[in-house]
């Protein structure tokens, strides 16, 4: 398998229910999404979720629900936080998908 692994240097934004979750010009793209570093996304948009994915080159991954003036989008956001030493650009970033708007 062959994975492009790239960082943007264009500023990348995330946003949902009318609110910028997100926005950085360091994101990480694998597979075509965005992985926001920490620091970067406004932590009071997300709520931890129990729910896990694994990934064969990745990992587990870890998620969190979105919160936005009283509207929840469940496991709307993900990130790894021990990810396999192919994925180990993504350690702790986050990334977004089910309806959350993110555009570079």
């Amino acid at each position: 398998m062959i994975v492009f692994i790239s960082e943007s240097r264009k500023m990348a934004k995330a946003s949902w229910g009318g609110k910028l979750i997100a926005e950085s010009n360091a994101t990480v793209v694998i597979e075509g999404n965005q992985y926001f570093p920490q620091d970067a996304v406004k932590k009071e948009f997300l709520k931890p979720s129990s729910h896990t994915t694994i990934c064969p080159w990745k990992g587990t991954a870890h998620y969190y629900h979105v919160e936005v003036d009283g509207m929840k989008n469940d496991n709307a956001a993900w990130f790894y936080p021990e990810p396999k030493p192919a994925a180990a650009e993504i350690k702790n970033r986050v990334a977004f998908w089910k309806g959350v708007r993110v555009e570079v």
